[in-house]
């Protein structure tokens, strides 16, 4: 019995423990936050109405095979989901699920080469890598493999090891960054001398950060040794005693930069003393041949001559519950064709000729028609039992009205918006981002959110955006359209009429702000 099979058997076995939690939890006898204690390990959680779960998978660099996306499709038809949601942790989560469903979901996962350990709590999460690696242009080189190898070695130690909270693992290709690798608790940045870059404790949410850059040129072989002596920090130095401050990032405080740079490069010299984690990692050819030729918005050139990749982002990242089933029934008939989940809540579509997008593109017609409506919302205040705010009922609402005062394309920005401070939708690292919060108006709290602008991802430049006051969740929507007008008005993109003219930005904030 090899590793793999080993991790499948062991995980059967542990949720007989997580059905008697699930059980006591559902009865009343075993209080909600201890039971997100325990449930977390697993990556499941008790949403806000009573009665109802989530079940997140771990997809490691986001990547969807047609044999998972054959899962998918059987348990939705077989259990009758019908909320399932694109994580910005590159996986996908199914919603409204009842209490005895959860650990039969997760044994079948498991067969199908899925493993739910380590979804949620205080656990390493699902690693991240570029979307489109190993076939996008201008790529340094292919790091799926990379984030698949860490993702084996975290969760052969994620039963071993108890760290303050959870750390989130992301590496870019040096295409783009759309895992945010400058801002995670680790992030690997492909160089072009067959390197990585590596910025460590960096994060989102309350104190947000950008990553500490503690290495220039580590050999991909020696990634293992980078991320052990991580985990090693991280539990030696952490905060046991306040959740609050138990993320990575307060270690830039606690330690001063120099200072945890100082001992996480001592924990890499110990790691490597110790041996036995080098990678011999084979790059992965795609041997398919293209043919024909195509264009358009949602399609994209790979590296590979005559191969496309298409891009589908259904709004809010809520993917319809026939939309698996459907790109199976496509997929399984074309070879070496697989879906890769994106940070932003978008799937591409890889490896395929001209007339295989061709199809793909009519499968996926219901997506996003423009860059806004590309935004991000997290899941939402309904659903989720941190929400503040139903993050996702506005960005319903803001596109409808954005469609109905025709906006043009590019007039505005994808937005991002979360429903609470943990920043799920990355909204200060948004040009425009939105938090889940309250104003008072007549002394009487009113849904509301706090706006940041400024913020972006972009590979080598990125910043967090300003918080800007805070708008009346109903005055969002009429908010948006006036600056869309504003810039269409003057044939600008919205970046380029917020730049050149920020006196009429300034003035549209203050009147909503």
């Amino acid at each position: 019995m090899n590793m793999e099979q080993q991790w499948v058997e062991l995980l059967k076995k542990e949720t007989e423990n997580l059905e008697v939690k699930i059980r006591e939890f559902d009865e009343g006898t075993l209080d909600r936050k201890s039971y997100k204690g325990f449930s977390g390990g697993f990556g499941t959680y008790a949403q806000r109405e009573p009665g109802q779960h989530m079940l997140r998978l771990r997809l490691p660099g986001g990547q969807l095979g047609t044999e998972q996306l054959k899962f998918l499709a059987d348990v939705i038809a077989e259990y009758g989901i019908q909320k399932l949601k694109l994580t910005t942790c590159e996986t996908i989560q199914l919603h409204n699920l009842l209490p005895a469903q959860v650990p039969e979901l997760i044994r079948k996962a498991a067969d199908a080469g899925i493993y739910c350990r380590g979804g949620g709590g205080d656990n390493p999460r699902n690693v991240m890598c570029s979307p489109l690696s190993g076939v996008q242009k201008q790529e340094m080189f292919d790091v799926l493999p990379y984030a698949k190898a860490a993702t084996r070695y975290l969760l052969s130690i994620t039963r071993d090891i108890h760290m303050p909270r959870k750390l989130k693992v992301a590496f870019s290709n040096g295409a783009e960054d759309t895992v945010h690798s400058a801002f995670r608790d680790m992030g690997f940045l492909a160089q072009e001398d067959g390197s990585f870059s590596l910025r460590i404790a960096g994060g989102l949410g309350a104190n947000y950060k950008m990553g500490l850059l503690v290495e220039e040129h580590v050999e991909p072989s020696e990634v293992l040794y980078y991320i052990k002596a991580m985990v090693t920090t991280f539990c030696e130095h952490g905060n046991y005693e306040n959740r609050a401050k138990a993320r990575t990032r307060y270690l830039q405080e606690t330690l001063g930069a120099e200072g945890l740079k100082s001992v996480y490069l001592e924990n890499v010299k110990k790691a490597k003393a110790e041996g036995g984690l080098a990678l011999h990692v084979e790059s992965r050819e795609v041997s398919k041949k293209g043919n024909g030729t195509i264009s358009g918005p949602r399609i994209i050139a790979q590296k590979q001559e005559g191969l496309y990749a298409v891009e589908y982002h259904p709004i809010g990242g809520c993917l319809p519950a026939e939309k698996p089933g459907e790109l199976y029934a496509l997929l399984k008939d074309m070879p070496e064709s697989e879906c890769r989940i994106a940070a932003h809540g978008t799937i591409y579509v890889i490896n395929l000729t001209a007339e295989e997008a061709k199809k793909v593109l009519t499968a996926t017609e219901d997506g996003a028609k423009t860059e806004f409506e590309s935004s991000v919302a997290c899941i939402g205040a309904s659903i989720c039992q941190q929400g503040v705010r139903d993050s996702q009922r506005l960005l319903q609402a803001a596109v409808l009205a954005v469609r109905e005062a025709g906006i043009p394309d590019g007039a505005l920005p994808k937005i991002c918006i979360s429903g609470c401070p943990s920043s799920c939708s990355a909204h200060q690292a948004a040009a425009i981002g939105f938090q889940g919060a309250a104003k008072m108006v007549d002394q009487k709290p009113q849904s509301a959110f706090k706006l940041f602008l400024g913020g972006t991802d972009t590979l080598g430049s990125a910043r967090f955006g300003e918080p800007d006051g805070t708008i009346l969740e109903t005055e969002i929507p009429a908010f948006l359209v006036e600056m869309g007008q504003a810039a269409a008005k003057k044939h600008l993109s919205w970046e380029c009429w917020a730049r050149e003219y920020p006196g009429e930005l300034r003035a549209i904030v203050e009147k909503y702000a």
